[in-house]
């Protein structure tokens, strides 16, 4: 292991419930995968973490890797990713790239990630050199400003249930518009969207890719707490059972993810144990900068 991805492991262990810059700045290390050999790279997991490793960290890391294959001229504007088995945080990922195809317009590249000899995720990215075409967008819904809002720690602090959620470090910084699904749990007003503010908790390099890859991991969070939010169930006060099984997002426009954006989430479906969430990524000036859809597992044992 190299001393960069060390510390990234380290890192975010050591700022347990914080956030801020130096989080930020380890989930950048995070990012920067090791090159171990043409079309392979490598990268690891905080100390601190889950069970399992977090669906936004895998699906960051797999585009980093098809990233580095493409010319830089070229940008991702979609991805398609399935989560095949749950991710070991103790161990390196290994992310094999496949070169699918380099047209005049257009590169596509495929992405396994790999632990213990089993793809355990699958990624495919597209790239486009930038093209004039037709412009249309939907408008941002009419929220209160992210400065106006409680943080995420904050919410926390009026609901003691909730010791773990508060302990994990923090790279995101998130603001929730509307009441979090774990308060509309107790006050049975669920809500059919979730809207949260969102940037990265302080300064992120001058890099196009990077800034995609940090809101392809923001973009796992949050998102199934909308199906749980309409039937007024949340993670670790009821008994689910939960996993991303697959994942897409598209990116229309260019943005920062060191700057707020709001992600606005609904849940147009849940039936045979799974739940469907979309959501829209908006700048704060009101852009319309990326589209998200996740199916999850959702096991409610009641």
């Amino acid at each position: 292991m190299t001393e960069l991805a060390r510390d990234a492991a380290a890192g975010l262990d050591g700022a347990v419930g914080a956030g801020g810059q130096a989080v930020l700045d380890h989930l950048v290390a995070l990012l920067d995968l090791e090159k171990i050999e043409e079309n392979i790279f490598r990268g690891v997991s905080p100390a601190h973490s889950p069970v399992r490793v977090f669906g936004g960290q895998v699906a960051g890391q797999a585009l980093v890797a098809a990233g580095r294959t493409v010319p830089s001229e070229r940008k991702v504007h979609s991805l398609h990713a399935y989560f095949i088995r749950g991710g070991d945080p103790s161990v390196p990922i290994v992310y094999e790239v496949d070169r699918i195809r380099d047209g005049r317009s257009f590169t596509t590249r495929r992405v396994t990630a790999i632990q213990h000899g089993k793809a355990i995720f699958a990624l495919s990215a597209s790239f486009q050199k930038e093209e004039e075409g037709l412009e249309h967008a939907d408008e941002m819904p009419d929220v209160p400003g992210p400065e106006t809002l409680p943080t995420y720690l904050e919410r926390l602090t009026e609901f003691p249930n909730l010791p773990e959620f508060r302990s994990r470090p923090r790279p995101i910084d998130v603001r929730y518009v509307n009441d979090p699904p774990w308060v509309t749990r107790e006050t049975g007003r669920p809500s059919p969207r979730n809207q949260v503010w969102m940037r990265a908790d302080g300064k992120l390099p001058d890099e196009e890719l990077l800034h995609v890859c940090v809101l392809t991991y923001a973009s796992d969070m949050t998102l199934l707490d909308s199906p749980l939010a309409r039937h007024g169930v949340y993670w670790d006060l009821d008994r689910v059972i939960g996993a991303s099984l697959d994942h897409a997002l598209w990116f229309h426009r260019p943005f920062r993810a060191d700057e707020w954006f709001l992600y606005d989430t609904t849940s147009p479906s849940a039936s045979g144990g799974r739940g469907l969430a979309t959501g829209r990524f908006f700048a704060q000036d009101g852009t319309l900068i990326a589209t998200v859809v996740q199916e999850g597992l959702l096991r409610v044992r009641r």
